[in-house]
């Protein structure tokens, strides 16, 4: 992955809580954590729907959000990512709307790591 153009992705707080290196997303410490889409939707290491990319770039999902979405085939897992030394300050962004929630600030459990998470299935 090296080469690659490395995005931080900010909560509404203005703290960077995810990378992104298209497509795989990443948390602070580098353990991968889900994955983009072309259209912009975001999906846990474990191929649930989780929510969709802002131009922030946020983590967002509609509150109304129904959990009947289909869930993809998972990738192998990328190599972990060195996270970046220094990150730009967040841009001022936009209040959200009712209707959205920040998915990093108030449902950070749907980005877990493969390894770990309440939302993951039961291994048998």
């Amino acid at each position: 992955m090296s080469g690659q153009r490395i995005i931080p992705v900010y909560s509404s707080r203005g703290e960077v809580e995810a990378f992104l290196v298209f497509p795989y997303l990443f948390n602070r410490s580098g353990e991968w954590i889900g994955w983009v889409t072309a259209q912009r939707e975001v999906y846990s290491v474990m191929g649930a729907y989780v929510g969709f990319l802002t131009n922030d770039p946020r983590i967002v999902r509609r509150r109304s959000e129904d959990d009947l979405r289909p869930r993809l085939r998972v990738s192998p897992p990328p190599s972990r990512l060195n996270t970046p030394a220094t990150i730009p300050l967040a841009p001022l962004m936009s209040d959200l709307t009712h209707s959205l929630v920040d998915v990093l600030v108030e449902e950070p459990e749907r980005l877990h790591t493969v390894d770990g998470g309440e939302l993951r299935e039961d291994m048998d």
